[in-house]
């Protein structure tokens, strides 16, 4: 798959719920309202679609949610996309804020996944109750140390969120790198109602950074937008994800699937096209390799985000985070 300007899509990231057991306060409001279950895929649907984007040559595939883990069966779906692995796909991944992530780490690895992200925003029970508006953070600690003994590859995603968590960085950092974790930093987004008053510059953390570690750029790179920072002190690494501050929209691989079959083009958009419609209609694999061929045709070249608002041009994403997949 290519697109207009050149770009490989061989990344497909797969929400397969817009449900949550947390209630972040960036990825979702207090009057949050969710996808009736009648149009959200099954999983065989869900299935179905992941071949056939493998067919097409995506060679990375990430679960996500809202939290996929509260998805009723969904080792089943990890199972059967695990076969495509060494066929086609590459990879099979999974992001999780980590509450129930004990109970299914070693049936991830018996799928064949091999590491997984957790989004993890501080290390303070208040503050993760306060961020999360209800959640416990020794489950996700649990469901951490579960997916290490495991045998799961770990990397943490922090989001940057100024005068909440800002001050937590080091200590966060020192805590990933001394279990052998990477940790990844990111940039609020203006997506939805999302509260822009939290927008805090990666440039900003890195400063800070900068005066107690020696931080040296490195050129390793996963199929996603992270660039990484290798920290002299803790052999650790240090992503960054900065779609603001730093536009990585030349590079991109990926298109995403929402809950509902929806495939978007871009995160920071709302074009895309219904995926579930051709389903439910009955159509061939062929006229659906057809639909993804057309859009992906279209795929903007870039996103409108910028720091405090919505989009620049007025044609950015009003949904949610959680409605997106990540």
């Amino acid at each position: 798959m290519q697109d207009a300007y050149g770009r490989q899509i061989d990344y497909l990231r797969v929400s397969v719920t817009d449900r949550c057991d947390l209630r972040c306060t960036y990825c979702m409001t207090d009057d949050a309202s969710f996808v009736p279950r009648a149009d959200v895929l099954t999983l065989e649907e869900v299935l179905r679609l992941g071949a056939v984007f493998i067919g097409l040559g995506v060679k990375k595939l990430r679960i996500t949610g809202g939290e996929p883990l509260v998805r009723r069966n969904i080792l089943w779906l990890f199972e059967r996309l695990g076969r495509h692995l060494g066929h086609g796909l590459d990879e099979l991944t999974l992001t999780t804020n980590g509450t129930r992530l004990d109970e299914v780490a070693e049936g991830l690895v018996a799928s064949g996944v091999q590491r997984v992200n957790v989004s993890l925003d501080t290390l303070s029970p208040a503050t993760f109750k306060s961020i999360t508006r209800h959640g416990d953070l020794s489950k996700v600690l649990a469901g951490i140390d579960a997916a290490d003994r495991a045998g799961l590859k770990i990397k943490l995603n922090c989001v940057l969120m100024k005068g909440i968590n800002d001050g937590e960085i080091p200590d966060l950092m020192a805590w990933c790198h001394a279990r052998g974790f990477d940790l990844v930093l990111i940039e609020t987004m203006p997506m939805g109602d999302a509260r822009s008053e939290l927008y805090l510059p990666l440039e900003a953390i890195l400063e800070a950074l900068a005066k107690r570690f020696s931080l040296e750029e490195v050129a390793d790179r996963t199929n996603g937008p992270a660039r990484y920072l290798h920290v002299q002190e803790t052999g650790g690494r240090l992503g960054l994800i900065a779609p603001l501050s730093h536009n990585f929209c030349a590079d991109c691989n990926r298109v995403r699937l929402t809950a509902s079959g929806r495939l978007h083009l871009c995160l920071g958009r709302e074009d895309g096209i219904d995926l579930r419609a051709h389903l439910r209609a009955g159509d061939s694999d062929s006229a659906i390799i057809a639909a993804i061929l057309k859009a992906l045709s279209v795929k903007p070249q870039g996103h409108d985000f910028v720091a405090g608002g919505t989009c620049s041009q007025g044609q950015g994403a009003v949904r949610s985070m959680s409605a997106t997949g990540g």
